[in-house]
């Protein structure tokens, strides 16, 4: 009798012995949620944890699996907003040129006042202005970065810490947010007013 040969098992047979096509499928369905989740909470602070099921088309069951709470929700969606944010503000050589010219290319970046707008009302309505500042501290270090290159190189004015001044590129940023979400001005607008304003208060001349 011919001895059977084992074959060497494939790597489709071990990453599904593994369990790998298990995590994908899992990290699908989450994305599913996120996504389903932001247009929830674009329409309006308090979706519930029914309504961002139906919207991803999954079972309160699945939902729970990956999240236990709304809140929970919601910091796994801005962490992943604010980590899509750096990569954008990555791109934007904010080290390079004028710091003035730097801001102003941060200031019209599509992110900042795109499709994450109804995310940051709904986080800070439910996580705390607290919770939600400490979660911008990654993308915050570069706006912080870009305003300390200014003050070194006489663009930016420093007669006042730089913490207050970023802090007031974080209040000027989320108002214009707010403003264009309840209609008082317009999203083909909102950039150029940002940026006359944060550019403003940096003035040099107005030290």
């Amino acid at each position: 009798m011919a001895q059977s040969v084992k074959r060497p098992e494939s790597d489709a047979a071990r990453g599904t012995r593994s369990g790998a096509p298990r995590r994908a499928d899992a990290q699908r369905s989450i994305n599913s949620i996120l996504d389903a989740a932001l247009v929830c909470f674009n329409q309006g602070p308090d979706a519930t944890m029914t309504e961002i099921a139906q919207a991803a088309g999954v079972g309160r069951v699945t939902l729970y699996g990956h999240f236990k709470s709304r809140d929970e929700v919601l910091e796994t969606l801005l962490s992943r907003s604010l980590a899509e944010a750096d990569a954008q503000f990555a791109q934007l050589d904010l080290d390079s040129g004028p710091a003035r010219d730097a801001a102003a290319r941060l200031l019209h970046a599509p992110w900042l006042l795109g499709r994450y707008r109804g995310l940051y009302a709904a986080a800070t309505k439910h996580l705390g202005a607290e919770e939600v500042r400490r979660l911008h501290d990654t993308v915050f270090s570069r706006v912080r970065q870009l305003i300390a290159r200014g003050q070194n190189g006489g663009d930016f004015r420093a007669d006042l810490p730089l913490d207050w001044l970023v802090t007031c590129v974080y209040a000027l940023a989320h108002a214009a947010v707010s403003e264009v979400d309840s209609g008082q001005i317009e999203r083909a607008e909102i950039a150029d007013l940002l940026t006359e304003s944060v550019l403003g208060l940096l003035d040099p001349r107005r030290a």
